[in-house]
């Protein structure tokens, strides 16, 4: 079964991505900026409104590059610390999102360390910071001596499917040790595809649809921070990409996996 989990940071797509079936949600702030640490008021609703979807905490403390401070990596290890800490009345699958390199593009060891002791025994994936490291096969044993539990990765191309070569062989070198999870243009027209070609168990989309603002004062000034629409986690598009790999309708047969 090929497992979804949908890329998000509007907190009611966390419902909607559970509605419609999904496996676990990325869930972050900023999308637009390519994401970072969602705030801890935002991750406590969502673990108290989840029933059974897994929730993957992306903890990237700021846009940009992926080369941190000593002090950035001090703030990431203690929202890690206290994202751990919130209550989780379901015990629905908690994770963490995570990556960090070196200024020549390769895997900084010691502040990933880090990171993965703070989150403990829950699972963490290192993020398409992946995708920059200068030798993929190469990150993947790095990672795996590490202890990370999945890598989300395009195959270090545009789009997943541009990738899915060295997607193939990154599944095939990490065998049961580390989980490849596809990520990067995943669409329900080319989902099958995708796996066919890889053989990859799990993908990562970000199920985004346009939706009108909800406020009457539109236009002017107002326009600075409303543009008049924003996007929001599609239901509709989560079963979509369900039934592309065989999942039913509203993802039968779905189960959390963190």
């Amino acid at each position: 079964m090929t497992l979804v989990e949908i890329c998000l940071d509007d907190l009611d797509g966390v419902s909607a991505a559970e509605r419609a079936g999904a496996d676990r949600v990325e869930l972050c702030a900023s999308l637009g900026e390519g994401g970072i640490t969602p705030s801890i008021g935002t991750v406590a609703v969502a673990l108290r409104t989840a029933t059974r979807i897994g929730i993957n905490v992306l903890v990237r403390q700021r846009p940009g590059d992926f080369v941190y401070s000593a002090a950035e990596v001090d703030a990431m290890v203690q929202d890690i610390l206290a994202i751990r800490a919130l209550p989780n009345p379901a015990g629905v699958p908690l994770a963490f999102v995570i990556g960090a390199l070196r200024a020549d593009g390769s895997i900084d060891v010691l502040s990933t360390a880090r990171m993965l002791e703070a989150a403990g025994d829950s699972p963490v994936t290192f993020h398409k910071a992946f995708d920059q490291t200068p030798d993929l096969l190469a990150a993947l044993d790095e990672l795996t001596v590490l202890g990370v539990t999945r890598i989300l990765t395009s195959g270090g191309a545009a789009t997943a499917l541009d990738g899915s070569e060295l997607l193939a062989e990154l599944v095939v070198r990490a065998g049961d040790a580390v989980t490849i999870l596809a990520g990067g243009g995943v669409r329900a027209a080319n989902v099958a595809e995708l796996v066919r070609r890889t053989g990859v168990t799990e993908v990562h989309l970000r199920a985004g649809a346009a939706v009108p603002s909800a406020s009457q004062a539109v236009g002017g000034a107002a326009s600075v921070y409303d543009s008049g629409e924003r996007m929001a986690t599609s239901d509709a598009l989560v079963g979509e990409l369900l039934a592309a790999v065989g999942r039913g309708a509203l993802g039968s047969g779905a189960g959390a996996v963190a």
